[in-house]
Parts: C-alpha cells; structure tokens; sequence
C-alpha cells in the first residue's frame, strides 16, 4: 500500500468519527435543558421575546431540520456567528481572538512535559536501581497521581498569598480575587519588535512566560509522569534486547549504541503518549483555564457550554475533533519514520 493510498484510506474512515462527535454536540446542546433564546434575554426576558428569538434562530423548526443544517454548516465550514457570548460576532472571529493564549499555554505545557519527563525517564532507565532512578520514578509517579484540579487550585493559593516565591514576586499578575490574569502576548503578535525595541519586547515575552509557568506546569504535569515512566521501562526494554546486547559485542562505542541504537528504539512506545498530548490540552485547558482565568479557547468553550450557544460549541467541537482525528494519522506515520519494520499495510 502506498502512503497516498493509506492517507487516503485514513481520511476516509475519519469521516464517520467526525459525524458522531459532532453529532453528539448537537444532541447534548438541543435535548439539553438550556435555552439560548432565555440566555440571551436573560432573567426577565418575556415568553413572547423568548419565542421570537427562538424564530428568528430557527429553534423552532423540526429537530431533523436543525441538524441537517448544523451538520451541512460545518462540513462546508460555515462556522456561523455567536448566539450568545458575543452575539453576531463571527464564531472563527470569536476563536481566533482567543486562541493566542491557549496555544502559549500549550507550548509551555507540551515543552515542560517533553523537555522533563523523557529525559528523566531516559535517565533513569540507563541507571537502573540507583538513586536517581528511585528519585525520578518516585517523582514520576507523584506527579502522576496529583489530579490537575487539585494542583491548579493550591498553586493559586499558594501564588496569590506569596510576595516573593523562587526569587520572584508574583503579584504582578494576581489580582483582587487571587486569580492569574491571562498573559501579554503583544511582542508574538508583533515579532518584529524583539529586533527594533529588543529591551521592551523582551521585558513583555519575559513576563508572559512568567505568567503562564504555573498553569502550563499544571496542564503538563500529568503527561510529564507518564511519558518518564514509560520512557523508563522503554529504555530498559531495550537495554536487555539481543540487537543492544550484539552492538556491544561488535564494540559499538557506549555514546553511538545510546543515541542510534538505545533512544531510537525507546521513542517507540512513547510516539501515542506525546501525540496524546491533544487530548490532555484540549480537556486540561477547559479546567486549568477556568481556575486561572485566563480568557483562552478553553474558558471560551465552558461559558459556550453553559449558555447554549450552539454554533460557537458547534464549532469549537468541530475543530477540537478535526485535531484530534489528524494527530492520530500523523501518529501513525511517526511509526513509519522511528521504527521502519512497521508498514502501510499493517
């Protein structure tokens, strides 16, 4: 099988994955016990203002009816306007003022998450049973265990009661609610700036860093876990094999049969955990952005949610499937690459 055919085929059998997510959605918003007409009226709207606006939406027209255009919409990407949170604002205007700030979230999250927890596991699993490798298992494991939402509260409280923690003072960003603001991206939008006003631009990134290492340590402390344990057990599995044990034989130097022969074939296992990491974003962001406040994608979808604005969930669902579907094709084409024994046609 070719890659043109397999893409082809993959694309193919996503179809049905994405009609079920989306039509899930549409069932949760519509046969649920929220009204976007009442939403948008609020508490004193009237039952003869409530039923026109459900007129002029269209809620009142057959439920088949709703979802055959709900569906056609999003499949010929015309994503509509907001009912709700910003009525008549486009919901793509909507999600692109505010997804800056998830996707520096999601850097730092993916970042602390790879850049820790593999070279830890890596570590440990060429130093077995030493201390090291206790400290970092154990330090695995903690981190693992630490549900996000407990951890995203106790460091709010803790930032928002400290003046000076790890040398820096941290109520810069935490206001009167002891919440963490969301954080200036100005010098991303305009890069230009770190060359013709490199003080200013610099002081900005500096800060927005700042500000987003605590919810982004919180987003990537569950995958840190897990990609160091499976890194770990990874790396000894591939120590004790015979193709390690034969290098050694032949007089492979320790640094090549590491690097070509020992990480190579550790990174195998962990090609569907760090392509995982979408799903932790996508659901960790809705929480961790709540509890921090911080006006992202995911506080975006929650206020969606609750609201009822269905084309603003509609769309946010849609695309949240979208990346989910096209990271499991990317997936198994990172198989191909790291481990050519495997082929288009298993």
């Amino acid at each position: 099988m070719s890659r043109a055919t397999y893409m082809l085929k993959r694309l193919v059998l996503s179809i049905p994955v994405i009609i079920f997510g989306t039509t899930v959605t549409f069932a949760i918003i519509r046969l649920g016990p929220l009204s976007p007409a009442a939403a948008i009226l609020g508490p004193k709207g009237d039952a003869r203002a409530i039923q026109q606006i459900e007129q002029r939406l269209g809620l009142n027209e057959p439920l088949w009816e709703q979802y055959f255009d709900f569906m056609g919409n999003l499949f010929l990407f015309d994503l509509g306007q907001s009912w709700v949170i910003n009525s008549g604002t486009p919901a793509v205007d909507l999600i692109i003022s505010y997804a800056p700030r998830t996707i520096w979230l999601g850097f730092w999250a993916v970042l602390i998450a790879l850049g820790i927890g593999i070279p830890l596991g890596f570590y440990a699993g060429l130093n077995p049973n030493t201390f090291s490798d206790y400290f970092a298992s154990f330090g695995g494991i903690v981190w693992r265990a630490m549900p996000n939402f407990w951890l995203a509260v106790i460091l709010v409280t803790v930032l928002s009661q400290s003046e000076q923690l790890f040398g820096f003072s941290w109520t810069s960003f935490i206001v009167e609610t002891n919440v963490v603001t969301s954080p200036n991206l100005a010098v991303l939008r305009n890069p230009a700036r770190l060359i013709t006003d490199p003080g200013q631009a610099w002081t900005n990134l500096a800060k927005a860093t700042k500000q987003i290492l605590p919810p982004a340590l919180v987003l990537g402390s569950a995958s840190m876990g897990t990609e160091m344990r499976i890194g770990r057990t990874a790396v000894l599995e591939t120590i004790n094999s015979k193709y390690v044990e034969t290098a050694k034989a032949k007089g492979v130097s320790p640094r090549v049969l590491v690097w070509k022969h020992i990480f190579r074939n550790a990174l195998i296992p962990l090609v569907p955990v760090i392509t995982a990491e979408a799903f932790i974003l996508i659901g960790g962001s809705v929480l961790v952005e709540t509890v921090f406040s911080i006006n992202g994608i995911g506080l975006l979808f929650v206020k969606a949610a609750k609201q009822g604005d269905l084309p603003l969930v509609g769309t946010l669902m849609y695309l949240f499937i979208l990346l989910i579907v096209g990271l499991n094709i990317v997936q198994d084409f990172a198989y191909t690459i790291i481990d050519p024994r495997v082929g288009y046609d298993a």
